[in-house]
């Protein structure tokens, strides 16, 4: 990546972790975000991910989920050993990963914290999560994805 880089893409680059960028242009307000990134990529929307901060049993952590697809809350404090899972308050989330809302990235977070991925990740060659800056998208794969933000896999999504 040229120019200045953000905290996912200076990681990726330092472990030397193959990735490529994708800019966009998707207001962050649209309704449907995640599947007008994917069409503004070019790619299958199964394939984009989002990022999500949550609370499990009071404790942050990142669920990392197709953007086809909602959260199931109780699978994703199932996959962690806890009973109840809330999606974060933003202001805590920001604070906690240092990117703002439309921009959080599963890796090179403030503070790291416990991250699930959605099994389905692991079944395309690469994936699509957010670079840590509105309007940027990383594609690497899934496996690079798991091994630098030691996630553990379960299905995280409602049919």
């Amino acid at each position: 990546m040229t120019g200045r880089g953000t905290p996912a893409t200076v990681l990726l680059s330092k472990r030397s972790i193959t990735y490529r960028t994708h800019p966009y242009e998707v207001s962050v307000q649209a309704p449907n975000y995640g599947a007008l990134v994917a069409d503004a990529l070019g790619v299958p929307p199964e394939q984009v991910f989002k990022t999500l901060v949550t609370e499990v049993d009071g404790a942050l952590t990142v669920a990392v989920v197709p953007v086809t697809g909602e959260l199931d809350l109780k699978a994703l404090a199932a996959a962690v050993g806890g009973k109840r899972a809330t999606l974060a308050e933003r202001g805590a989330a920001e604070r906690a990963t240092g990117y703002v809302r439309g921009g959080i990235s599963p890796l090179g977070q403030r503070k790291r914290l416990p991250t699930v991925l959605d099994d389905s990740a692991v079944e395309h060659t690469t994936i699509y999560v957010s670079a840590g800056r509105r309007g940027l998208q990383l594609e690497l794969a899934p496996a690079d994805l798991i091994t630098l933000t030691a996630a553990r896999t379960a299905r995280l999504t409602t049919a």
